[in-house]
């Protein structure tokens, strides 16, 4: 059987430095591109320190994608990753999406650019499994409670909010309904900041500190009950491995946008 021969952009990241030697390890993919601005030109060793990694690294994914390449992973910045992945699809290589700052909008433009394409996307706002459980039983759980509010959990460093764990759990929970509200946010008394982002009709709130990685909180209400359910993320990118190669391994035989990595486990 060939190996997946895979591109990874935002190998400098604090994702991709973790995915990379994983890459190199596994026995059924190749990495055969890399993209990074900062290291552009330079080998991949000076990244992951293993002299034994000889790859040069690309500017762009454009540049990196004249390899013949099944799947690209990308993993970069708000302001980088669309561009990437359209780039990517025209290119009829499928993709795994990690970045976080794409709006429902942007999945709406890739979606149809990888159907008339004919490749798969698979975007996550988290690959940890953990954040991908999290996803399917906040959803799950929206059919018997019927208010709701989003915590989002990070780092006072992410410059984007809400993160994208947070927006994927507005999107799908705005699947099972809309929450209620017995004063609505917008007929509220005073700021109406103090309610929070409203997303896909749900409430968000963003909280960057320090001490914080990631993290996502579902609060539930009904008359004299609550429910809590909350995902947290520690410092390091291990957890991010598994999921990101489960959809590795799924999306070459995908066609169109799939959100959400619970939609690729067996629930």
């Amino acid at each position: 059987m060939d190996r997946l021969k895979v591109c990874m952009s935002g190998v400098s990241g604090w994702a991709g430095r973790a995915l990379v030697p994983a890459i190199i390890e596994s026995d059924d993919m190749e990495l055969v591109g890399a993209v990074s601005r900062k290291y552009a030109e330079k080998p991949l060793s000076d990244v992951t320190g293993n002299l034994t990694h000889k790859l040069t690294i690309s500017g762009s994914v454009e540049q990196a994608l004249k390899v013949k390449t099944d799947v690209l992973i990308d993993y970069t910045s708000p302001e980088a990753v669309k561009d990437n992945i359209l780039a990517a699809v025209k290119k009829g290589v499928h993709c795994v999406v990690g970045s976080s700052g794409l709006t429902d909008g942007d999945y709406r433009e890739i979606d149809e650019a990888s159907k008339i394409s004919k490749v798969g996307v698979v975007a996550a706002g988290n690959f940890a499994i953990s954040a991908a459980l999290l996803l399917r039983f906040a959803t799950m759980a929206a059919r018997y409670m019927p208010s709701w509010e989003i915590l989002d959990y990070a780092s006072d460093g992410k410059p984007d909010a809400p993160s994208g764990t947070a927006r994927e759990l507005a999107y799908r929970l705005s699947k099972a309904g809309n929450p209620k509200f017995e004063v609505p946010p917008e007929k509220i008394i005073g700021p109406k900041e103090s309610r929070g982002l409203t997303l896909n009709g749900n409430q968000i709130h963003s909280i960057r500190l320090p001490g914080h990685v990631i993290g996502a909180e579902v609060i539930y209400g009904k008359p004299d009950e609550r429910l809590i359910l909350k995902y947290d993320g520690g410092s390091g990118a291990a957890p991010y491995i598994e999921g990101t190669f489960l959809a590795v391994r799924k999306v070459n035989g995908m066609v169109g946008l799939t959100r959400g990595l619970d939609n690729l486990l067996d629930l």
